[in-house]
């Protein structure tokens, strides 16, 4: 049975990236930052009869919690298949260029990249011990340089200085991970889920969890054949899902 960890998986995509997994035949580790959260989730995911999940503790933004976090996973196993990077904050609004100050910058990028840095670092040794080891690093389309220098994008004008950046420091972090991994079994790969409705957004979105979660979820579960290093936002690109950085 593969394992798989999930950081931030006790709600919304996190969450229903774990139901869809589960109902693939993983374990999965729930990580959680509350505890009693993650446990509410696993009940909640057991009264469905998925019964092969756990809660963990883990603040990915607290260096001892993730060490301690590896230490509980270390002693139950000595593999995992799976590690999902998908614990995040927006940073709420307006997110000002000229006026966020250093500490909301700091804030973002401790959870968005800091913390994903925390995790990866922690478990990689796991990870080398599966035979097809999968990293997906969940980012947003909305981190593209690309697309956010094109006026033509629909939507150029929605600019925020805080959670962006931060992705689009995420999807730099992947490209270096999957090359140092590149002579490995290893993927590594940058996945939006797209715009999903959640408390993430005040349920602005207009996709559901579901869409979120299986395209987060197919990423997890590609072959040797599949790609690394890559950027993938299905929403922007519905037919091959390759996003320009």
């Amino acid at each position: 049975m593969k394992k798989v960890l999930i950081t931030g998986a006790n709600k919304g995509i996190g969450f229903e990236t774990a139901h869809y997994l589960l109902q693939q035949g993983f374990y999965v580790f729930i990580g959680s930052r509350n505890i009693e959260n993650g446990e509410a989730a696993v009940e909640k995911l057991k009264a469905e009869g998925l019964h092969n999940a756990e809660a963990i503790q883990l603040d990915v933004t607290n260096a001892a919690s993730v060490l301690a976090a590896r230490a509980t996973i270390g002693k139950k196993t000595e593999r995992l298949d799976v590690l999902i990077n998908n614990a995040g904050i927006n940073g709420g609004l307006p997110q000002s260029a000229l006026e966020a100050t250093i500490e909301q910058f700091e804030k973002v990028f401790d959870t968005n990249l800091y913390g994903v840095v925390r995790v990866t670092q922690a478990f990689i040794d796991l990870l080398r011990n599966s035979e097809q080891p999968r990293i997906v690093n969940v980012s947003s389309s909305g981190s593209s340089l690309t697309l956010h220098s094109d006026p033509s994008w629909k939507y150029y004008t929605h600019k925020a200085a805080l959670y962006p950046s931060s992705k689009a420091a995420l999807n730099m972090f992947t490209i270096d991970l999957a090359y140092e991994l590149r002579d490995s079994q290893f993927k590594v790969n940058a996945v939006c889920p797209g715009f999903v409705a959640t408390d993430f957004n005040n349920h602005r979105g207009t996709g559901t969890v579901q869409e979120g979660a299986s395209r987060i979820a197919k990423y997890a579960m590609i072959g040797n054949d599949g790609p690394t290093g890559k950027f993938f936002a299905e929403e922007y690109n519905p037919e091959t899902g390759e996003t320009p950085w």
